[in-house]
């Protein structure tokens, strides 16, 4: 019984958090109201078919349906598996292909919560332009690297229009997953000084098609835009919760940067 009243509470939850009507449900699991009815209330226990036909129906991520299933007394179905493990030999093949043909322009893979797992030669010549040199395995989270005072932040002359973007796609997360964890990150990154006044501050008149990153050291100024990428039909929570972030430059100034960049350091490992 205690098990049928957290399964039903969080069905409840889920089915209103997604805007849905008991009746709407219904039609999207192809069940009756009545049955769905005694589901929330938690008058029916659900099998494992019908906990994964509604999570589905719902659309929750595959994390949280091994939350509805081990809340309705089942074990998990999903299997999140390490990046690095055997079994993904062919998906991170994958993503070394897109980061290498990205090249000579940075792109990162990371996951939900914006942790750094992956990143190309690009990417790490950008870094190491604007804040130095990471010590290897440091770990790197881009979200409070973005959103802090002190790492990207002096560099990007327009922060308070990309840092307000960026909170409200991590307000989106929030609001869509239902995690703790991206709960957490969303506050900590509200707490950083400064962002409070970025989301307040007035949307300018677009300039162009996509909100660029304006980055401006010394006299090099770097104009980039990004693209998000997620990996089609996932069976594993990690795959599901991956991104891979493509930084594209918007002018032939960056571009030519980015390519000296490269030759630079091509030729510096030739001579080692």
């Amino acid at each position: 019984m205690s098990q049928q009243r957290d399964f039903a509470a969080s069905l409840r939850w889920w089915r209103q958090r997604k805007g849905h009507s008991q009746l709407e449900l219904a039609g999207r699991a192809d069940i009756s109201q009545r049955h769905l009815s005694f589901l929330e209330l938690g008058r029916a226990a659900p099998s494992r078919d019908m906990v994964i036909r509604l999570a589905a129906a719902l659309d929750v991520p595959l994390r949280q349906q091994n939350a509805l299933l081990v809340a309705a007394g089942f074990a998990p179905v999903w299997r999140q598996t390490d990046l690095a493990a055997p079994e993904l030999a062919q998906i991170r093949y994958a993503l070394d292909f897109i980061l290498a043909q990205q090249e000579p322009f940075p792109a990162v893979v990371v996951d939900r919560h914006w942790n750094l797992l992956l990143a190309n030669a690009g990417a790490g010549q950008l870094v190491e332009f604007l804040v130095g040199p990471l010590a290897p395995g440091t770990a790197v989270n881009l979200a409070d690297a973005l959103v802090a005072p002190g790492v990207l932040r002096p560099y990007l002359t327009n922060w308070t229009e990309v840092a307000g973007y960026f909170i409200r796609s991590v307000e989106a997360d929030a609001a869509a997953d239902g995690t703790t964890a991206t709960a957490d990150l969303l506050k900590r990154l509200l707490a950083y000084d400064g962002v409070e006044a970025a989301l307040a501050a007035p949307a300018s008149p677009a300039s162009g098609p996509v909100l660029p990153m304006l980055f401006r050291k010394g006299d090099v100024s770097l104009q980039l835009f990004t693209t998000i990428a997620t990996l089609g039909t996932p069976q594993d929570v990690t795959l599901q919760e991956l991104r891979i972030e493509s930084f594209f430059p918007m002018d032939d100034q960056t571009a030519q940067i980015f390519r000296n960049w490269s030759k630079a350091n091509a030729a510096k490992a030739a001579q080692s």
